[in-house]
């Protein structure tokens, strides 16, 4: 996390939106053998973060003993040069926004399992629209089961929320203006719209 205050985010929803929003992230897993990284679709539930592993991940044996681990959701980011700024003594810079969370992983039940991963799906299809959502009855049969058993499910028990909106707020509007219009021009609409004071505004490549 940025040691800086003044890029802190410190609304827990507006936290939990990023996380929502991503879908995916890392966990940072300590193992017998180190630290190991897993990178996985997630779905907050309230203080929880549902996720699932192979059980032939190195981090499995891990998880399973109830460990503390770290999960990472990043957000947009996009690098900045600085001859963007319009001013003196910049240096290249990267803005993003990103969320860290701590907490202690916990064995789901099968039939928990199940239901994670209907929602999982049922989530990212719905953003598909108008696609018809894909719903595992399309599957051959038995052939999801076969699938669950290879699987573990796993609850992050939240207890500790940090993240970080590091997007030039502290400079004047006139500035983020520029920063907009050039991260624009680049196609990184997305950082561009969040930097920009007046997002309306924002034009990228016609």
């Amino acid at each position: 996390m940025h040691p800086n205050r003044k890029f802190h985010i410190d609304d827990r929803e507006e936290m939990a939106a990023v996380v929502r929003e991503a879908g995916f992230g890392t966990f940072v897993v300590p193992t017998a053998a180190g630290l190991r990284a897993v990178h996985v679709p997630v779905l907050l539930d309230g203080e929880r973060l549902l996720f699932h592993v192979s059980k032939r991940n190195e981090v499995h044996a891990a998880l399973l003993g109830g460990c503390d681990i770290l999960f990472v959701a990043n957000g947009p980011h996009a690098y900045v040069s600085p001859d963007w700024y319009g001013l003196d003594d910049r240096v290249p810079t990267w803005s993003y926004v990103a969320v860290e969370l701590n907490g202690r992983a916990q064995p789901l039940a099968e039939e928990e399992l199940v239901r994670l991963l209907d929602a999982m799906s049922a989530d990212r299809e719905a953003r598909l629209a108008p696609k018809n959502p894909w719903t595992r009855e399309q599957m051959t049969p038995g052939r999801f089961d076969g699938l669950v058993k290879a699987i573990t499910g796993f609850a992050l028990e939240i207890g500790a929320w940090r993240g970080t909106r590091k997007i030039d707020q502290d400079k004047p509007a006139e500035v983020r203006a520029r920063l907009a219009a050039a991260l624009a021009s680049q196609g990184e609409g997305e950082m561009a719209a969040l930097i920009s004071p007046s997002p309306a505004r924002v034009r990228g490549p016609a």
